[in-house]
């Protein structure tokens, strides 16, 4: 029996990275899954890679009227959602702007990035909440950040964003269980996970390896992590396996929170 067998999800920001690698391993666990994005080139191509078990649909997700267009799409097409994954965020570095740190980082991006990565999980947990009502149960799964869990100088957003994340999670979990729904909510913390979110900050060419070693030098297994391992713990928390997790955060960070770098022998 597959561990996601029968089950509906939604996963933002699926058109590449983590968000792809989540939806892939959904499908392979037997869930039909809804890939949204707001590139549609790239996220049609992701669905059409994953066959008939899945399907994409445009959605921003700070916009509060396309995830209710969606979600009435999903529930008339399909029925309630089981599982939805925030999953859509962004660093505030994309457009080649490298001042984020607290002192000069201007309001515009501030704003910029929390819309994005704390509206859009806002709104992906309130319209989940609603899609799952109906059967009283289902998985919501945040993507927040080792960036949420400690403190990022240069990028002070960023790591605001995904610290309220973290929190408005746990509030999610709270709330469903007053509310005597068996709907679950947990956090996933990964660290430098190798997408193309950082492709601007580790450029092209021969200096990108270099750039790469000098990202994970504090990291103790000295090695980026695969969207495929951040993954693989979604299904965990997707699946009935975790019934008994909610307000959960799991790192994904190679050792780093473990409290120091272990240099190899």
């Amino acid at each position: 029996m597959k561990r996601l067998a029968g089950k509906s999800a939604l996963v933002t920001g699926a058109a590449r990275g983590i968000g792809a690698a989540i939806a892939r391993a959904f499908v392979e666990q037997g869930a039909f899954v809804f890939v949204t994005d707001i590139d549609d080139a790239a996220g049609e191509q992701t669905a059409s890679r994953l066959g008939s078990s899945a399907t994409y649909l445009h959605l921003d997700v700070r916009e509060e009227s396309e995830w209710l267009a969606t979600i009435e799409h999903i529930d008339q097409a399909r029925g309630p959602l089981d599982i939805v994954v925030n999953n859509a965020g962004i660093t505030g570095f994309e457009r080649g702007e490298h001042v984020h740190d607290p002192e000069r980082a201007s309001l515009e991006s501030w704003r910029e990035v929390h819309r994005t990565n704390l509206d859009g999980v806002f709104l992906g947990c309130k319209y989940a909440i609603r899609s799952m009502r109906p059967k009283r149960a289902g998985a919501i799964i945040n993507i927040s950040s080792r960036s949420g869990l400690v403190g990022i100088p240069g990028a002070a957003a960023y790591a605001s964003s995904k610290a309220a994340v973290r929190n408005h999670t746990k509030t999610v979990a709270l709330y469903c269980a007053e509310q005597g729904l068996n709907v679950r909510c947990n956090s996933i913390h990964p660290a430098a996970i190798l997408t193309p979110m950082w492709d601007p900050m580790l450029g092209t060419g021969a200096e990108r390896e270099q750039r790469m070693k000098e990202f994970v030098s504090d990291t103790p297994v000295r090695r980026f992590g695969m969207p495929e391992e951040v993954a693989a713990v979604a299904v965990l928390l997707a699946s009935d396996e975790a019934a008994y997790m909610t307000g959960s955060e799991l790192s994904i960070d190679g050792g780093l929170l473990a409290g120091s770098a272990a240099a190899p022998r």
